[in-house]
C-alpha cells in the first residue's frame, strides 16, 4: 500500500518561519498533483496549496506570497516553505497526493497523518 508520511511542524513565534515535508512511499507507479491542506480547531479542511506533476502550482489567498510548495519527483515528496507565519495559520497541516499503485488501477487520493503547526503571537 501506499503511506504518506509528513514531517517539520513545531512552534514558532509570528513572522517565523517553518518547512513541512511529506514524503510518499509504497507501491507506487505514478503520482499525479500533490497538496498541502490544513484544518484550524473548529473548522472545516482547507486547501493552502496544490502542484501538479508539472510543477504549476496554485495557492489558496491567504497564503499566497508567503507559502511555496515544491516537490521532488525522484523523492516522491512534498514541501511547504511558510514564511511570515501569522497566528492564523495554526492548524494540523495534511499531506495529500493524488496516485497511480501497481496494486489496483486508477488514480485515489492519499492522506498523511497531519503535523500540528502553531504560530503564538
Amino acid at each position: 500500500q501506499v503511506q504518506l508520511v509528513e514531517s517539520g511542524g513545531g512552534l514558532v513565534q509570528t513572522g517565523g518561519s517553518l518547512r513541512l515535508s511529506c514524503a510518499a512511499s509504497g507501491s507506487i507507479v505514478s503520482i499525479n498533483t500533490m497538496a498541502w491542506y490544513r484544518q484550524a480547531p473548529g473548522k472545516q479542511r482547507e486547501l493552502v496549496a496544490t502542484i501538479t506533476s508539472g510543477g504549476s502550482t496554485d495557492y489558496v489567498g491567504s497564503v499566497k506570497g508567503r507559502f511555496t510548495i515544491s516537490r521532488d519527483n525522484a523523492k516522491n515528496s512534498v514541501y511547504l516553505q511558510m514564511n511570515s507565519l501569522k497566528p492564523e495559520d495554526t492548524a494540523v497541516y495534511y499531506c495529500n497526493a493524488n496516485i497511480w499503485t501497481v496494486t489496483r488501477p486508477g488514480k485515489y487520493d492519499y492522506w498523511g497523518q497531519g503535523t500540528q503547526v502553531t504560530v503564538s503571537s
